[in-house]
């Protein structure tokens, strides 16, 4: 399920620790794994959101660099309530899916990118300066 419609099916306090770790992501420079991992031998990684006993996963993709660390655009593009891992190839393959729509390969430029985005509202997308890496740049 695309990240907007799981977020909007949210009960109250499930959402408050979702947008707990899109704080996290949003200001922390090293962001714990407790939040976010690399999905191995994937170019995504998984928000991860614990509830009680349910854990709750979006996948992510760094849009401006190859790792999440350096990134300031990330992609949260699809939620889902793990149940088992063998479900992360098919949650895979739907980012891939979702991502691939969402991009197409006319727009795959940072000159087109901004359009892509205002085309696909439902998208949740993050542009964020991470503690600390804009006083490296400057």
């Amino acid at each position: 399920m695309e990240y907007d419609e799981y977020y909007t099916s949210l009960d109250t306090k499930t959402k408050a620790k979702y947008d707990y770790v899109e704080t996290i992501i949003k200001t922390q420079y090293v962001v714990n794994k407790k939040f976010v991992r690399n999905l191995e031998g994937t170019e995504f990684y998984e928000a991860r959101v614990s509830v009680g006993t349910n854990e709750h996963r979006t996948i992510v993709f760094a849009v401006d660099s190859m790792s999440f660390i350096e990134s300031k655009q990330v992609l949260f593009l699809n939620s889902f309530l793990k149940k088992d891992t063998k479900q992360y190839k098919g949650e895979i393959e739907n980012a891939r899916r979702i991502l691939n729509n969402f991009v197409k390969p006319d727009e795959q430029s940072e000159a087109n990118f901004d359009s892509a985005i205002a085309r696909n509202g439902r998208m949740k997308f993050n542009n964020y300066i991470q503690g600390g890496k804009e006083d490296e740049k400057a």
